[in-house]
């Protein structure tokens, strides 16, 4: 016996597949450039902060340049081990969110929630400025301009990313390349000279060094590692925005994962080689990293390409907020603590009023902050150390729970990075608190209430529709249709003619006014709608005043009180010219009832468009 199949997914020769959205989605090499442009443009400024804080020990703690930034690259190594284990457990996105979510109660997350949105928002206002301020430092020209130059720049890169995640990936792959390359050649380069080729960047710059010089103690050591940790800022990013990659996206985010790691931690690794190697000290007006190409390369054309390819990902960089907010947005919209409009997504996979929210708020940044990257920067990184002790935090959770193999050992793991990461967080906000960081610890609980608010105001909601219960058998109710009317044209008979079809009885309503112009245009009316006889009466509503809605809402009311069992509907009809310009011509009549009705009456609004050929 023969059994007949079918293949449902199965596709005939001549007809293309269904779209299924794959090829706006990202792969890991592109996942790189569009989610990664934080972190690696953080080495531009993550030795160098390293640097400036050991600085106050003078020349004997710059000494400690390489074992600070090896005990960062360890760091980064735990946190990029954890974000892959994260990525796994939670594929649909969210960080340190989902982690503490599930692991580590409402609050928790929604704090973990609060300090992601922070941190991204500002990123995007840092790295603006950041990338302007390069620009400004080559053309000074340029530097009384820079509060446009930064609005500039961030049109740019939300026009882009509106476009889709993967347009901006192909878009900044390029830049990111040449930033990556050019740093690997300084620091290869850089390795196999004994003395720096050309010092004279710093030449006539002012050493920053402490002339009252300071011992190198634990406390100096510890605000040395925090500054510098932040060159880890964007690492959680690809573990945020997971739904993001094309299929398998768990594997392609974890392979960028593992990929941003490695990169960033040569990077950094190699330019504080170089650093203890050419005894390289901080001066004022020149950054760390230009002092490097300087005396990796010697004062050339390699010296402008690096400090250009700089300029361009610091400015760039902005992207990875772009990339990770929304999903982030998404999650949260979808858990009810933001309004349900961050959950819908356009083509091409864009999350576009993420996107459009993200650009507003770091506009309004830019602003406030007249384009300095230094009244920034002070509120940058506390909120992604907070989302990295959460994540580390419930991870640990995680393995106690899952109890796998070899759980132990990376619950230790976890441990480890969290204690290191919740000491980050301490000295970072009490160092910078003076400084601006107070703005944070003050912003974070009103954001989690925000989230509250929302969330309890649409628990009332759901409470009030029903949500989650079976609903009453729908049954059949008398229904009355009130046309507002004031003159007998086609659109009229258009009107009656949809209230017939809708309704069991229908009434044509006119506001009538004491002027004795208006009482000649209602017996005119009068007189051609008897003429016309359409069958349906003609309802006089007098009104003293010179209003059009209030008489209809409270005729409504009036019907609504007479007849409870009927439900009633207002069906207003509108033109619609053939060009847009021509709505300017229109006088709104419709709106301003539609108005009155829907705030007075719980009525039926329906509002017919008859468009005009």
């Amino acid at each position: 016996m023969s059994v007949l199949t079918t293949e449902p997914d199965a596709v005939p020769a001549d007809e293309e597949p269904p779209d299924t959205g794959e090829r706006h989605r990202l792969t890991a090499v592109t996942g790189l450039a569009a989610l990664s442009l934080d972190a690696m443009a953080s080495v531009a400024y993550g030795p160098e902060a390293i640097v400036l804080v050991l600085a106050a020990a003078g020349a004997h703690g710059l000494g400690f340049t390489l074992p600070v930034t090896l005990a960062i690259a360890a760091l980064l190594a735990v946190l990029v081990a954890s974000y892959r284990q994260v990525i796994a457990a939670f594929p649909d996105g969210g960080g340190s969110y989902a982690v503490a979510k599930t692991h580590l109660g409402t609050r928790t997350s929604l704090v973990a929630a609060a300090s992601l949105v922070l941190d991204y928002v500002l990123n995007v206002a840092v790295a603006v400025t950041a990338g302007v301020a390069a620009l400004t430092s080559a053309f000074p020209s340029l530097y009384d301009d820079r509060l446009w130059l930064c609005l500039a720049v961030l049109v740019l890169i939300t026009g882009v990313n509106l476009r889709g995640i993967v347009e901006s990936a192909k878009a900044f792959v390029l830049p990111t390349a040449v930033f990556v390359g050019s740093i690997f050649v300084l620091i290869t380069v850089g390795l196999f000279r004994s003395e720096p080729a050309s010092t004279e960047a710093a030449a006539g710059h002012a050493s920053v060094l402490s002339d009252n010089a300071t011992t190198v103690g634990a406390l100096l050591l510890l605000k040395a590692f925090a500054s510098g940790c932040s060159a880890l800022t964007g690492v959680e990013a690809i573990a945020n925005a997971v739904p993001t990659f094309r299929v398998p996206r768990a594997k392609r985010a974890q392979h960028a994962e593992v990929a941003l790691g490695a990169v960033l931690g040569v990077m950094l690794i190699g330019l504080s080689v170089l650093i203890s190697r050419f005894h390289l000290q901080p001066v004022e007006g020149v950054t760390v990293l230009a002092q490097l190409a300087d005396a990796s390369l010697g004062h050339n054309w390699g010296f402008y390409v690096i400090q250009f390819a700089t300029m361009v990902l610091l400015a760039l960089s902005a992207n990875t907020s772009f990339g990770g907010l929304p999903v982030l947005l998404k999650l949260l919209a979808r858990d009810n603590y933001l309004p349900h409009v961050f959950a819908l997504k356009a083509d091409r996979q864009v999350h576009r009023y993420g996107v459009v929210a993200l650009a507003l708020v770091s506009a309004a940044l830019l602003v406030f902050s007249g384009g300095d990257t230094n009244t920034l920067v002070p509120l940058f990184a506390i909120g992604v150390f907070v989302g990295f002790t959460i994540a580390q935090v419930g991870m640990v959770r995680h393995w106690r729970l899952e109890r796998g193999p070899h759980w132990l050992r990376k619950a230790l793991l976890n441990g480890f990075g969290a204690l290191l990461t919740g000491v980050s967080t301490v000295v970072v906000t009490a160092s910078k608190f003076g400084e601006g960081a107070w703005l944070i610890v003050i912003a974070l609980p009103l954001l989690v209430m925000a989230f509250r608010t929302v969330h309890r105001a649409y628990g009332r909601i759901g409470e009030r529709l029903g949500l989650g219960r079976v609903p009453e058998t729908p049954h059949r109710e008398r229904s009355l249709v009130i046309v507002p009317v004031s003159s007998l044209t086609r659109l009229t008979s258009e009107a009656l003619t949809a209230a017939t079809s809708l309704g069991d009885e229908v009434r044509a309503v006119t506001v009538c006014y004491p002027d004795p112009e208006d009482r000649a245009q209602l017996r005119a009316l009068e007189r051609s709608w008897a003429a016309w006889n359409p069958s349906v009466p003609l309802v006089r509503l007098p009104c003293e005043r010179r209003s059009l809605g209030r008489p209809i809402a409270e005729y409504v009311r009036d019907v609504a009180a007479a007849e409870p069992g009927a439900r009633v509907t207002v069906l207003i009809p509108e033109t619609e010219p053939e060009r847009l310009w021509q709505r300017m011509l229109q006088n709104q009549r419709g709106a301003v009832v539609a108005h009155a009705v829907r705030r007075e009456t719980d009525a039926v609004i329906c509002r017919l468009r008859f468009r005009l050929p």
